[in-house]
């Protein structure tokens, strides 16, 4: 029998009895090419399947090999170093949950260097794609292949983003032998999760700030590997995260807004309310696909993202924030807002730089830079600074909105975290009275403690 990799699957060519492998790990018949075909993820668990039972074969599904010459070696703190420790005692497989700002990047770069095996590192967006192989150049001396943005070129140490990843896999997937996932609580629910299962890579490394629960981090398990190493913000500040305080300002609608807000929740909640009823148990989604169905609950839903917008940034949060940069007009700050159409507002409004997806690389290096020297004060953002972004010292963080709860927050207070001597970073919270927003803020600053 040969183990043959077929596009992202495992072949057993030529089995003399499938039959008697059918239970094997992820197996299923293949009617088509008259043979068993299993994820490329399951390669490790034939081979010693296969072994255990004596069963004859030929192991053929390794890629071409790329030569990886000499790498610099990667100093760790103290910490890094127990993580990795701990993910080579979980046979290195398992994700790594570290806070913002703490290096997760170098982690896996000192992984790579110390396996020196091919390695494949998956980022979510462009920006990160850029930052990774600019890190991996810094720390190694090695320019990495890069694939995405238009770059396509493939080496022993590849960097692409989550969509080239899955687009590829199918060519590339037994080329690497280590598997690294940054921001890993993207997976688990399904989206691109082949990229994941398309991989040989025995070795495999998650990395992120806010694991997921719940059936995802079951699902994270089976792809990536349980939670092997987990620090919280506050198990960092005061050494190697700088201390902050964190303030919430508590802000009252006009009563024109919060006769327009009440309006619009009274018609959301009767619509739910009802949905409820029939089903307590149900999700959001659910809902919102049940509402799509009819007139009734398509006006709830948007009712409900009006009350969203209203709340992004009502007048009390514009005087509010209008008083803060004036407070802090000698302070680097990041202002963080629900939405790219509140950012640019905010950037018109008091000549503030914008970061959104659609600033174009060249463009926001140089922002970034003239922030770290200074001679930019502010920067707003909506979802760019929220993950991995490398992002220049700042001092004081103000968040006006958020969008994706507690993992955007602990995202966000991580941007103004990076460490220097003597300095204490703010955090503050706009909150509207009276709204979903209260709640939302409890759980937001429960997520930095837990």
């Amino acid at each position: 029998m040969r183990l043959v990799f077929d596009q992202g699957t495992i072949l057993l060519v030529d089995a003399e009895s499938s039959a008697a492998l059918a239970d094997l790990p992820g197996a299923l018949w293949d009617p088509r090419v008259r043979a068993l075909r299993c994820p490329a993820r399951f390669h490790q668990r034939l081979l010693t399947e296969l072994g255990q039972r004596g069963v004859r074969f030929e192991d053929e599904v390794a890629g071409p090999a790329d030569d990886l010459p000499a790498l610099r070696p990667t100093d760790l703190r103290p910490y890094q170093e127990a993580a990795l420790a701990a993910w080579a005692l979980a046979d290195r497989r398992g994700v790594t949950v570290l806070p913002t700002g703490s290096g997760k990047t170098r982690l896996a770069i000192a992984a790579i260097t110390r396996l020196r095996v091919p390695a494949l590192c998956l980022v979510p967006t462009r920006v990160l794609l850029d930052q990774w192989a600019r890190a991996i150049h810094e720390c190694t001396g090695f320019a990495p292949g890069v694939l995405g943005d238009g770059e396509h070129q493939v080496k022993a140490i590849t960097v692409a983003t989550f969509e080239s990843g899955w687009r590829h896999m199918r060519q590339l997937g037994n080329r690497f032998q280590l598997l690294i996932v940054d921001e890993a609580h993207h997976f688990g629910t399904g989206l691109r999760d082949e990229a994941l299962d398309m991989s040989v890579a025995p070795m495999r490394l998650g990395l992120t700030a806010t694991p997921p629960a719940g059936q995802t981090a079951a699902r994270l398990t089976d792809l990536i590997g349980p939670t092997v190493y987990e620090l919280r913000v506050d198990d960092l500040v005061g050494e190697f995260l700088a201390p902050f305080d964190s303030v919430v300002l508590h802000l009252d609608l006009t009563p024109a807004e919060r006769a327009e807000y009440e309006g619009l929740m009274a018609t959301f909640h009767e619509v739910m309310r009802r949905f409820r009823a029939v089903d307590p148990g149900a999700t959001w989604q659910e809902f919102a696909r049940a509402a799509a169905k009819t007139d009734e609950g398509r006006r709830a839903l948007a009712a409900w993202q009006r009350s969203r917008r209203l709340l992004a940034f009502p007048c009390a949060k514009r005087q509010m924030l209008a008083n803060l940069l004036a407070r802090h007009r000698d302070t680097r700050v990041i202002v963080f807002t629900a939405d790219n159409a509140t950012a640019y507002s905010i950037s018109r409004e008091h000549l503030i730089m914008p970061l959104t997806c659609h600033i174009g690389r060249k463009e926001r290096e140089r922002a970034l830079s003239l922030f770290k020297e200074g001679k930019l004060r502010a920067l707003v953002s909506a979802q760019v600074l929220n993950e991995g972004l490398d992002v220049p010292d700042a001092e004081v963080g103000i968040v006006v909105a958020g969008s994706k709860g507690e993992r955007e927050h602990v995202q966000r207070v991580g941007r103004v975290l990076r460490p220097r001597p003597g300095k204490r970073a703010l955090v503050y919270e706009l909150v509207v009275r009276g709204s979903g927003e209260v709640q939302q803020s409890r759980r937001r600053r429960n997520a930095l403690a837990a």
